[in-house]
Formats: structure tokens, C-alpha cells, sequence
């Protein structure tokens, strides 16, 4: 059980970890900070992953710190889908590209 715990406690955290190579890669593109989608969905399943790791320790410090942040990487999802579908749903702006 102990290196199963182990094994899964390192591939949460390289997971989670991954997020910020995604983001650093995202901003040299684009020559300025940016926080790409990407970074959201690996915090959630990292943050998920070591949530799980915690649940197994049962470390009440690292169980809160994981549970509060899958609130906040999800809230940010959500915000962002909210965005894309208000963004979808806008008429043309006259004058816009497309537009005679």
C-alpha cells in the first residue's frame, strides 16, 4: 500500500506541477503573462489527485488546503465558460469584421 501511495502522491504533484510549465510556455509564446485553459483543468485534476493523496494520509492540513483550491480552479472554470457562452451568444458588432 505504501508505494501505491507513494506512486500516486508523486503523479498528483508532477501533475499539478505541470500546470505552471504549461503557463510559463503560454506567456514566452505570447511574450506576456497569460493563464491558458490548460492550467485550469490541471489544477483541478491535480488538486483532485492529491486531494486523494490526503483523504489516504489523512492530513487534515493538506486535505483543507487541496479542498478549498479545487473551489477556487473550478470557480475559474466556470467563470470562463460563462465568458465563452455570453461571447457566443452576442449579435455582430456593426462595423466588425464580417459585417458589409
Amino acid at each position: 500500500m505504501e508505494t501505491w501511495m507513494l506512486a500516486l502522491g508523486f503523479a498528483a504533484q508532477g501533475l499539478f506541477a505541470a500546470r505552471f510549465l504549461v503557463q510559463w510556455i503560454a506567456s514566452e509564446k505570447a511574450k506576456r503573462s497569460v493563464v491558458p485553459i490548460s492550467f485550469w483543468f490541471l489544477s483541478v485534476g491535480g488538486g483532485t489527485l492529491l486531494l486523494v493523496y490526503a483523504l489516504l494520509r489523512r492530513d487534515p492540513v493538506f486535505i483543507l488546503g487541496q479542498a478549498s483550491g479545487l473551489v477556487i480552479y473550478s470557480r475559474n472554470l466556470y467563470l470562463i465558460y460563462q465568458e465563452r457562452r455570453r461571447q457566443k451568444d452576442m449579435p455582430p458588432q456593426e462595423g466588425g469584421p464580417g459585417t458589409p
